[in-house]
């Protein structure tokens, strides 16, 4: 290979050697100090380059965006802010960039500006650092279940089955939507379409990582997932990535254990493997949080709210205690909470999840054993409590600045319950028979959870919109790039 890569230059410790030297261009000063940037480092490499005795057709292509060569002696540098740079013999342009047209000017761009221009927005430090994080967290993933001994399993895009029962998904079809064929009664014929059913984009890959689990023992998926859910917050999007183990006999604590030991060791991971790249995001978001009145602030900045999951064993908590705890609380007591809590049975919001985690425990926090009636059929029962209550053996982890993390249960592998759950929340069991096997030849305890990673990625680097940590954002009346 023909140059070196910024980011080992930077790193040198010998000089005097000639090196040679592409990328692109950030800025050009005084005609003579070219910052170059390759990708492979957030930091730039200073090329000084003798101007002249460099054409001046060369000098006048040298403009930010623009790729080029840089032939030269690898030296330490005299100037202030870096501890090596390039002295230039040799300046070749290998693209121009056309300086009035390229967006990326060298000034602050602000982020919602960045998301129009997605396909250039790598090509900034702040999202050099997000997808290099990114990239580590999800490499992570694999070396945690590889090393356990997990089956990495790829589990189908389109499916026929609504796996949350939430129904909003996408829907697949070949038919023509001008003509589409039509049964007697009207209704859309679907066994004229290429799957000869109606067939959608999948919510989870979980159900089919069941059948796995009952073969294997331990599996994972890690791959798209897609919900057609009309939500433009800065929390969702309509593809985003999904990892999901499922374990056979795993109960709660055995799932709850996984679970905490996968996000301890991402964590860590991203933290050892990126630390430039954590400690710019750092600095970023101090900056960003300067405008912000000072209640709204983090008291805890990115490596130390990292270090927070890290350094903390997670508080384990039942939904009832965790409904006591908020009731009393002073912001619910003072009507402080946008959702006021009153009455067991309530589903969590984000704000009650995050006095629960910076508040109250100060630490991260699984909440257990949720009301059967606002989790999904699939969930283990509990025995009704004393006072006739409905529990399910469900696991929420809930993290600082983002409220749940993870979502995941043990699941009911009894098969009269789970055909009695089914039938009191409509779903039809001839439609589920391939699912229900599983509880009807060697039905073994199992346990599973989801981490939507897009989540995970966000509270490790610090972002605050959902959209800047997946390289193209898929959200309502968007699908650019």
């Amino acid at each position: 290979m023909e140059h070196t890569r910024i980011k080992e230059l930077l790193n040198a410790t010998e000089f005097g050697k000639e090196v040679v030297v592409k990328g692109w261009v950030r800025t050009f000063r005084n005609n003579q100090f070219i910052a170059i940037n390759d990708g492979s480092s957030i930091n730039n490499i200073q090329a000084v380059v003798d101007f002249e005795n460099t054409p001046e057709d060369i000098l006048k292509r040298i403009t930010t965006g623009a790729a080029v060569r840089v032939k030269g002696q690898l030296i330490e540098s005299l100037g202030k802010g870096q501890k090596v740079e390039v002295k230039a013999t040799e300046v070749s342009i290998i693209g121009d960039s056309d300086p009035e047209k390229y967006p990326l000017q060298p000034k602050k761009h602000s982020l919602e500006f960045l998301r129009e221009i997605a396909h250039l927005r790598f090509r900034t430090g702040t999202f050099n650092a997000v997808f290099k994080v990114r990239n580590a967290l999800a490499f992570a993933v694999h070396k945690f279940f590889q090393e356990n001994d997990f089956v990495y399993m790829h589990t189908p895009i389109i499916t026929g089955s609504d796996a949350e029962g939430a129904g909003e998904m996408f829907q697949v079809t070949t038919l023509d939507l001008n003509n589409p064929p039509r049964k007697e009664n009207g209704e859309i014929d679907f066994k004229e379409d290429f799957f000869g059913k109606s067939t959608n984009l999948t919510v989870s890959g979980q159900l089919e990582g069941e059948l796995g689990a009952m073969a294997f023992g331990n599996i994972y998926t890690f791959g798209p997932t897609f919900r057609a859910e009309n939500s433009n917050t800065t929390r969702h999007l309509a593809e985003f990535w999904m990892i999901e183990p499922e374990m056979a006999f795993y109960e709660l604590e055995d799932n709850m254990d996984l679970a905490e030991a996968l996000l301890k060791y991402v964590i860590k991971y991203a933290l050892e493997t990126c630390p430039e790249e954590i400690e710019f995001l750092k600095s970023r978001l101090l900056e960003e949080e300067k405008s912000k009145p000072a209640a709204e602030r983090s008291e805890l900045n990115l490596v130390e709210k990292l270090n927070f999951v890290l350094e903390n064993d997670f508080e384990r908590v039942t939904y009832t205690d965790a409904v006591e705890i908020l009731k009393r609380s002073k912001p619910n007591q003072k009507k402080q909470f946008k959702y006021l809590i009153d009455d067991w049975g309530a589903d969590l919001q984000s704000e009650h999840e995050r006095y629960l985690v910076e508040k109250h425990f100060k630490k991260p926090v699984i909440l257990t054993d949720y009301p059967r009636e606002i989790k999904s059929f699939y969930m283990k029962q509990n025995e009704p409590d004393a006072q006739g209550r409905n529990t399910v053996r469900a696991m929420d982890i809930l993290f600082p600045g983002i409220g749940e993390m993870v979502g995941g249960s043990q699941r009911e592998e009894n098969l009269d319950r789970l055909l009695a759950r089914m039938a009191e929340v409509g779903i039809p069991a001839e439609e589920m028979e391939w699912f229900l096997d599983t509880r009807r030849f060697g039905s073994v305890p199992h346990s599973g959870f989801g981490v939507g990673f897009e989540r995970l990625v966000l509270f490790t680097t610090g972002m605050t919109n959902i959209r800047d940590v997946i390289p193209f954002p898929r959200t309502p009346k968007n699908a650019e790039f």
